[in-house]
Formats: C-alpha cells, structure tokens, sequence
C-alpha cells in the first residue's frame, strides 16, 4: 500500500487517524487561502475557472462555503449511535449528492453571493472569521465526535474535516490555474489528499500508470486522479490499481 501519512480507511467506517494530523493540514491550508484570497483584485476575481460557469469569485465563495459547512453540521448535532458512518472515501461515492438538482443549487448558490460581494477581498475576510472560531470550536470537540451532513451521511467529524481539506486543496488548484500562479498547496494538505486517493492502492501498479505518485510527482499525480491535469489515464485502470477516483460535484 501506498503509505504517506499514517492514515488508512476501514472499508466505509472509521478513519484511523489523530485529528491533529488533520487540523494541522487544515491550518496549513487556509492560511494559504487566506492570503491569496485577501489580495485579489477586481480583475483577477472575475477570471474564469474549471469550474464553469463558476468564475474566481464564484469558486471562492464556494471553498470558503465548503469549511462553513463544518460549523453548520456540528449545529445539527451528533450522528444516531447506531447509523453506521460515512468515511472521508465513502463521502465522494456518487448518489444524492451529486444529482443534476443538487449541483446546479451549488453553483447557483456560490453564484449569487459571489455576485453581492462589497469587494474582491471579501471571501478572505470570511475564511479569516470563520477559521478562528472553527478551530477553537473543533478543540472542544471529543474525538469520537459524530455528525451528519446536509447531504444526511453519518460521519465522524474528523472525516468529515478530511472532506474539508480534500475540497481546500482541490479547489486551490482550480484557483491557482485560473489566476496563473505556482499551486500554493501545502505539504501537510497534499499528503493527507494522496494518501484519501492512494492509501489502499498496490505501489507496483500505481507506479505502472503514475510513475511518481510518491516524489516529485505528487500533486501531478493528484491532479491527473482528479480531471486537472492535460494528461489522461483511463478511470478503469487507476481504479484496477487500487486508487480511488472520488466522484466530484
């Protein structure tokens, strides 16, 4: 097995990891965004993305929507005892979620606040707010914390904070190619993300496809797993590897 960061899946039940290593992913991640969502100027914010018909403003509004869902899903309270909970894996399977109704109310959503912004740097000022209470909030919380999201998957909250660096890193990357700069992914964020798409599969067969999944080549690799690179590899033969290839709004 491809092994990164000490961090492995029990089938769709518990993730075998110290919060710790998640939230200091997390930390590593929002600052980064942080700062490059500050500096935005009214030209750059109105760039397009990968993510049509989202633009750079849109997609901000959105990742930074995605970490409030954390504080939204602990409101809800905790997770039925006895419900049998969603991994960080399990979360990306294709079902409700991901239906033609439930995207298109994502992205007329991000849409629409994008669109009532005061200023570019407004999405940075939000992210800034809403980490600082999150974290304090998070420390608070028992590690056998469970929650339900809005799409009803039970889930341990440090799967589900998992999800949460998964969408910061990916979307870092959406954000950094549209605005043309170096990827600011951080090394904590690119190793848990590798470890969520590699941590079950074969290294052998991995490498047959993703030659340098473990050096260099890493966030390629990540980037070619999730549909954000030029180069293709056919989703049946990562799949027959082991890799996980996450179903993605």
């Amino acid at each position: 097995m491809v092994r990164s960061v000490g961090v492995s899946w029990t089938g769709e039940g518990c993730a075998v990891v110290e919060r710790g290593v998640v939230m200091a992913a997390l930390a590593d991640e929002v600052t980064a965004l942080e700062e490059v969502l500050l500096g935005l100027s009214e030209d750059e914010v109105v760039r397009p993305t990968r993510c049509a018909p989202w633009d750079v403003a849109a997609l901000s509004v959105h990742t930074v929507g995605a970490l409030h869902q954390v504080s939204v899903t602990l409101d809800t309270g905790a997770a039925d005892a006895a419900a049998r909970p969603v991994s960080a894996p399990g979360y990306y399977s294709p079902r409700v979620r991901f239906s033609p109704e439930v995207n298109g109310a994502r992205v007329r959503d991000a849409a629409e606040r994008a669109a009532r912004r005061p200023d570019a740097a407004e999405p940075g000022r939000v992210l800034g707010v809403l980490w600082s209470a999150l974290r304090e909030r998070v420390a608070r919380e028992p590690e056998d914390r469970t929650l339900v999201t809005r799409h009803g998957d039970p889930m341990l909250l440090t799967d589900f904070l998992t999800t949460r660096v998964t969408e910061l890193v990916l979307h870092g990357l959406d954000l950094a190619d549209a605005l043309e700069r170096r990827p600011w992914v951080s090394d904590r964020g690119l190793d848990l993300v590798r470890e969520l798409l590699f941590g079950a599969a074969d290294r052998a067969a991995v490498r047959a496809v993703l030659p340098d999944v473990e050096g260099a080549g890493a966030l390629e690799a990540v980037r070619v797993v999730t549909g954000r690179a030029s180069r293709r590899v056919e989703r049946e033969a990562l799949e027959a590897a082991g890799v996980r290839v996450l179903t993605l709004g």
